[in-house]
């Protein structure tokens, strides 16, 4: 396994941000999603060494998260959110002295930095200052910094924000890529479901500081609840407070379609029987193929 975690708690104060985390991540790419303030940056930054949990143990690739700290930075990638390149600095110097922070002798680093520049598309824009590259260009840097020392774990915080379909599109191609051709895991963390669906195939939601869900994406889909669609004729009102009263959840969108989401065991008869007693026709009705952003809303109790 690449990461393990035992009961982790991390607090900023009086503030509680992780409260008893316990987390496996095995090879391959998984999806790390939660809504704001759920605790996910705390826990990449746990998993980095950058912060000792208040309680609880762990290990990166082999590595203690707490007297190890700087052997798991050595031996993981990472690619922040916010931009990270000096002033001053060409393409292929900074990402060079990115490879020296992490060990890289100097002559190996700067023959790393032209492989993976050309490997993520900046092979002609290298020798550029970097306050120069575009968005897409800035994206493009920050995964091959986070790839120049051969990483065996890749941790990519938010890769396609502020670039635009194309290039989101480019950055997701080169992010699949690695996770299905090289041996290089990756933890996604993302707030856009579909970049999550598109390249991961497990995936961990943090809710409160707490794994709300984890598992293979497929299998949490199946599992957590099922979906039906229907369009109704009738008052919705006493329909939707039977229902949720049984353990649903209802939704109606712009259409006038009704989406209800039943616990595993709910017999969708009580459906039908539940609008015949409030005088409501059923006119349309099917079980839905569940989509990552159902389950999200389920799991951290959001519409």
């Amino acid at each position: 396994m690449k990461v393990e975690l035992k009961n982790i708690h991390f607090s900023y104060g009086s503030v509680k941000a992780l409260n008893g985390i316990n987390l496996v991540l095995n090879e391959g790419a998984t999806g790390l999603l939660g809504p704001n303030g759920a605790g996910k940056s705390t826990l990449l930054k746990i998993m980095l060494g950058f912060l000792t949990p208040d309680e609880g143990d762990g290990q990166v690739l082999g590595y203690d998260l707490r007297r190890e700290q700087k052997f798991i930075r050595q031996r993981v990638g990472y690619m922040p959110e916010d931009d990270c390149y000096i002033p001053g600095m060409d393409g292929v110097s900074f990402t060079a002295y990115l490879g020296e922070l992490s060990g890289m002798p100097r002559q190996e680093a700067m023959k790393r930095a032209h492989e993976v520049l050309f490997y993520v598309g900046l092979g002609e824009s290298r020798y550029r200052l970097v306050e120069t590259y575009s968005s897409g260009m800035r994206q493009r840097l920050k995964l091959a910094q986070a790839l120049v020392h051969d990483p065996k774990l890749l941790f990519l915080d938010e890769p396609t924000a502020n670039l635009d379909p194309a290039g989101r599109q480019d950055i997701l191609e080169l992010i699949g890529e690695i996770a299905s051709s090289k041996d290089i895991s990756v933890l996604l963390c993302s707030h856009l479901l579909d970049d999550i669906e598109s390249i991961c195939t497990d995936m961990v939601i943090i809710n409160k500081g707490q794994i709300a869900a984890s598992g293979r994406i497929e299998d949490l889909k199946m599992i957590n609840y099922r979906l039906y669609e229907l369009k109704i004729k009738g008052e919705l009102s006493a329909f939707r407070r039977e229902l949720e009263s049984a353990g649903c959840r209802l939704e109606e969108t712009e259409d006038r379609l009704i989406k209800i989401y039943t616990p595993p065991d709910f017999d969708q008869m009580e459906i039908f029987r539940a609008a015949a007693r409030n005088g409501v026709q059923v006119r349309q009705f099917a079980r839905s193929q569940s989509r990552l952003e159902d389950l999200f809303a389920r799991v951290v109790g959001v519409d």
